[in-house]
């Protein structure tokens, strides 16, 4: 089994700064190579990825939009992930969802239609 669960959403002011965290717990998903990353989702728009990280070689990738002021980071010995965000715009109010794909390579890893394992999405309200 994957179970992923995301905490650290809530109200924010712009300029601020939020840290998102998620717990991955696997079972019979050791030692293999994966890709983790952090998506967000408005109403009606597609779920768009914000920033991933490889485990294996730890190559990360960010959105444009986000670049210079999010930062993605894992702990292993927690099994989790991490989204610090920081500057943040009203533009980046969205639900937020931690995502695992089990697989050794990814041609756009910022695609959320290659991930299979989803948590249940934290929400971040940024006001002007």
């Amino acid at each position: 089994y994957v179970q992923l669960a995301e905490s650290g959403g809530g109200p924010v002011q712009a300029g601020g700064s939020l840290t998102l965290s998620c717990v991955i717990s696997t079972s019979g998903y050791t030692n293999i190579h994966a890709f983790m990353g952090w998506f967000r989702q408005i109403p009606g728009k597609e779920r768009d990825g914000v920033a991933v990280v490889a485990t294996g070689g730890g190559a990360i990738w960010y959105a444009a939009s986000v670049k210079g002021r999010f930062d993605i980071s894992r702990d292993n010995a927690k099994n989790s992930l991490y989204l610090q965000m920081h500057s943040l715009k009203p533009e980046d109010t969205a639900t937020y969802y931690c995502a695992a794909a089990f697989v050794p390579w990814l041609s756009d890893p910022l695609r959320s239609r290659d991930y299979k394992y989803w948590g249940q999405g934290t929400q971040v309200t940024v006001s002007s």
